[in-house]
């Protein structure tokens, strides 16, 4: 007989979403908050004002009648779209229950989540998620009915859409309080959750730390881009990066629960380690790019809120001058 998987308890759920709402209403609300609809701010589709051509723009926004009387390229301006669909994907594999710095990588998954949230939930725009644990991906999608999201192996679980604020706690107390299960889980049939059904264009947040193959997951992020604004972030351990010189250090794979001892104190060994990731970390942000997705990477070791902050703020930054990246 198998005991029940452990799930965090609710009064600390409880206190960290609370403790993350007051931060991230005290440094985004007022800074970052605007008729965007959502968190990068996009073209939208109702016809605005027309300005001069700079380099960079998209030409299919050319508006030519001004250009034709002024004999000056001018392109059309848009406004944002006032109501917006918002999806997150959420990876809790195995994997992100793991951190040497100032956060568990799951709690800088939750507090991403919490962020985007708070930056897409006012104007009466919807936000919903999709959740994946480890085990694998072979069980069917469930979906939430309130509560905690049920465990077992390889769960994809999907919050439906809602607005509202109540309903906005709602999900973020029920992403706080998924349990992560052992095992690999499947990064590219959570993506692809995003794009089934068919949805009208909105934005799309996926939230991982990208270690899955990247021929896994970066079809199902081309595809999503294909009809959605995406957003990528990227979250990053500092052990995952390099690692410390301390002598004999056992480590356990969180996903296959194999053990290995390394020797830290070997120099060549230390170097070969930050080459191999700086590697996976650059084909990781080649593949982002490749997919379109604009890409913030969050540390555990770091301000996460305020990395999410001069992301966003150089991302408006660059549409006001007319560029995407």
């Amino acid at each position: 007989m198998t005991s029940p998987t452990p799930r965090p308890a609710p009064d600390r759920s409880e206190a960290v979403l609370s403790r993350l709402q007051l931060l991230v209403t005290r440094k985004l609300d007022g800074l970052l908050q605007g008729d965007y609809a959502g968190l990068l701010p996009g073209p939208g589709s109702e016809a605005g004002e027309s300005r001069e051509y700079r380099p960079g723009d998209d030409v299919r926004r050319m508006d030519w009648p001004v250009t034709a009387r002024t004999t000056t390229p001018h392109v059309r301006r848009t406004v944002a779209d006032r109501e917006l669909e918002t999806w997150l994907a959420l990876d809790l594999s195995a994997s992100l229950d793991f951190g040497t710095g100032q956060w568990l990588k799951r709690e800088v998954v939750v507090a991403a989540a919490a962020a985007i949230t708070h930056l897409t939930v006012r104007g009466g725009n919807r936000i919903g998620a999709v959740i994946g644990t480890g085990g694998g991906a072979s069980a069917p999608a469930r979906r939430w009915r309130g509560g905690p999201p049920p465990a077992g192996p390889g769960v994809l679980t999907r919050l439906p859409a809602r607005s509202g604020r109540k309903e906005a706690q709602g999900l973020l107390r029920a992403v706080a309080g998924t349990a992560i299960q052992p095992g690999r889980g499947d990064l590219g049939a959570l993506v692809e959750m995003l794009n089934r059904p068919p949805r009208r264009r909105g934005v799309a947040v996926v939230v991982s730390d990208f270690l899955a193959p990247t021929e896994q997951w970066a079809r199902p992020l081309r595809k999503l881009r294909v009809r959605h604004d995406v957003l990528a972030i990227e979250v990053v351990d500092p052990r995952e990066l390099e690692l410390p010189d301390v002598g004999v250090l056992p480590v356990v794979d969180p996903e296959s629960g194999e053990l290995h001892e390394v020797q830290t104190a070997d120099p060549r060994l230390r170097q070969r380690y930050a080459e191999a990731a700086a590697a996976q970390r650059a084909a990781i942000a080649a593949a982002l790019r490749g997919a379109g997705a604009a890409h913030l990477r969050l540390r555990t070791d770091r301000d996460w809120l305020l990395d999410m902050v001069r992301f966003v703020a150089a991302q408006r930054h660059a549409r006001t001058r007319g560029t995407t990246r």
